[in-house]
């Protein structure tokens, strides 16, 4: 994890049970898949508190590299469910190593999950924070691949699993081939005023920021970094949040 996150969980409580120690960590290489994709590096949760915070999740699974934590919600309360999403593949064995184990009081089970079922949640919390009817028919059960490739560019994309200590030049050099200016990359903040792992980039043209799509679960330093088209609202709906 990054550096910010470390210092983060190391001030928490330790109400949330004893981290491991170091031996915990492991980076594999990726030429252990050699003719293959390697698997997408991500588990689901359930059974956390329902108070429960993204520090705590990155406590529970101290040692790995979390990329991003999706707390799944159903018409807008907390199921107690979540996706991590972990740097390195083989970090999914020992994230299923701390199954049952507990988080608090309540024991948390940890299992194996998909890339599809990760971005089929992320669909789901969009509908469900724009207050969507349950009994919508909605297409969600399609890969949220081929959303992001149908999807209508407006020049602006949001970037998602972010290091907390990442800045504009990293992003601006994420983006090499494209002509950025520090103005047009926006960091959202949380309501403590800390990074949320998100950032919206504005590119010169809509072609640009499809172009752009080509990075969608590259890495900056080693996270991967989830790419989504979006929009001149949805960037100033994020800004306004984060005042």
């Amino acid at each position: 994890m990054g550096a910010k996150r470390q210092r983060v969980v190391e001030q928490g409580s330790s109400f949330y049970g004893t981290s491991p120690g170091p031996s915990f960590m492991y980076n594999p290489t990726p030429f252990g898949y050699v003719g293959q994709p390697p698997p997408f590096p991500v588990v689901k949760l359930r059974g956390l508190p329902f108070d429960c915070t993204e520090v705590h999740v990155a406590e529970f699974f101290h040692g790995l590299d979390i990329v991003d934590v999706l707390f799944v919600h159903k018409n807008g309360k907390f199921t107690g469910e979540a996706f991590c999403v972990f740097g390195y593949p083989l970090q999914v064995d020992f994230a299923l190593q701390r199954n049952r184990q507990n988080m608090g009081r309540r024991y948390v089970e940890v299992f194996r999950s998909k890339r599809q079922e990760y971005y089929k949640a992320i669909a789901g919390e969009v509908l469900d924070s724009r207050g969507a009817s349950p009994r919508r028919s909605v297409p969600i059960s399609k890969s949220y691949d081929e959303g992001k490739d149908t999807a209508e560019h407006t020049g602006i994309l949001r970037l998602r699993g972010l290091p907390f200590s990442a800045g504009k030049d990293d992003i601006i050099e994420f983006f090499k081939d494209f002509m950025l200016i520090e103005d047009s990359i926006h960091f959202t903040l949380n309501s403590e005023g800390r990074p949320t792992g998100e950032a919206f980039v504005e590119f010169a043209t809509a072609e640009d920021s499809k172009g752009a799509m080509a990075k969608d679960r590259m890495t900056l330093g080693s996270r991967y970094i989830e790419l989504f088209p979006s929009s001149h609202e949805e960037l100033d709906e994020a800004l306004l949040r984060g005042r």
